[in-house]
């Protein structure tokens, strides 16, 4: 028996993990105790993907513990054991604004939430691959320090920069910036997913992604823009774009093409690697371009404030560049690519709340 443990199994990229595996064949136990709700209201719960995986997937099992929880992540990974192969921690407090509000909560589910997945991982299943999914935000504010230059509808990187080709690479300092304090949690689990691949030997991941995105995003203001954004345009709701002009651009990854370098990760691990993975050249949009090509897909305009304050430590331009992970895994690719990403969004936004 193959086991995996993936945990917020019921968000975006958890749930897409949960469906990849299965697909492959893995009995997949989800970790998922809806914190979501608690960070962003009964909005953005994720108990309806719970239920939706839990009735269509035959060898999916649920769990609702918390990773701060030490003697419950330790039981399940006890009653498993050598058993779990892989280990997808995708399970995080995520939002730049929420953090400061609560910094203890955040800084215990991030760090602290990894390093009890890592330390259950090493004592119970410490063959198994463990993959993370960290964030570009541990860069900080050093991206815009790029020299950038304003078009009618976004930031661009100067042509002059060789960083402007392909992206930003994992050569960037993440010293000596503003990270948010969401950024400096995630930056502490980066680092202790690194070291326990560098200093255990352990088959560690880590993942730096751009803007992850996808149907099953249950998108909120405080996070994940391009699926609260959307879900704003379907429903009417008003929106408000903070600084920049709107003209900040993300470079955006769908949740399966994420998903599947995990797989080709699992493939052949590499210990301790580090990898930007996030849109690249391939899909990358800013707020104002988004707008347009969602309103055109809807045929519904968007109502919406452009606030002069921009969130701290937010950055006003960022694409990966993932020639690192490709060249490590040339047999990974993109599926998706912008348009097939928003219309899919699109769709299941307009299902889920019975708009058209």
């Amino acid at each position: 028996m193959s086991v995996a443990i993936v945990t917020g199994s019921s968000g975006l990229i958890g749930s897409e993990t949960v469906k990849f595996l299965h697909e492959k064949g893995m009995d997949v136990v989800g970790v998922d105790n809806d914190m979501r709700s608690y960070f962003f209201g009964s909005d953005a719960s994720t108990k309806w993907n719970t239920a939706k995986l839990t009735d269509s997937l035959s060898r999916f099992s649920h769990r609702a513990v918390d990773v701060r929880d030490e003697p419950g992540i330790n039981a399940l990974f006890s009653e498993f054991g050598s058993d779990i192969s892989l280990v997808v921690h995708t399970a995080a407090q995520p939002s730049h604004d929420w953090a400061a509000r609560e910094p203890l909560t955040d800084f215990t589910v991030n760090a602290n939430g990894t390093l009890v997945m890592l330390e259950a991982t090493r004592k119970h299943a410490p063959d198994a691959v463990f993959l993370f999914t960290s964030t570009n935000k541990v860069y900080g504010d050093t991206p815009n320090d790029l020299p950038l230059i304003e078009t009618e509808t976004r930031w661009e990187c100067d042509p002059s920069h060789p960083f402007a080709e392909h992206g930003i690479d994992e050569s960037m300092s993440i010293d000596q910036s503003k990270h948010s304090i969401f950024g400096a949690s995630k930056v502490a689990a980066d680092i202790l997913t690194q070291e326990y691949g560098r200093y255990f030997g352990m088959k560690t991941g880590t993942f730096r992604g751009g803007c992850l995105t996808g149907p099953a995003h249950s998108g909120a203001e405080l996070h994940g823009f391009l699926a609260y954004l959307i879900k704003c345009i379907v429903t009417g709701k008003p929106y408000t774009i903070f600084g920049y002009k709107g003209k900040q651009v993300r470079d955006n990854i769908h949740s399966y093409d994420l998903v599947n370098a995990f797989w080709n990760y699992f493939q052949n691990p590499k210990p301790g690697e580090v990898y930007n993975m996030g849109g690249s050249r391939h899909c990358n949009v800013s707020m104002l371009e988004a707008i347009s090509m969602v309103e055109e897909m809807t045929g519904k305009k968007l109502t919406y404030t452009l606030s002069d304050d921009n969130r701290a430590g937010d950055h006003i331009w960022y694409v990966s560049d993932v020639r690192k992970f490709q060249n490590h895994f040339p047999n990974w690719a993109y599926t998706y690519d912008l348009k097939r990403t928003l219309a899919e969004m699109v769709a299941a936004t307009q299902e889920r709340h019975g708009a058209k």
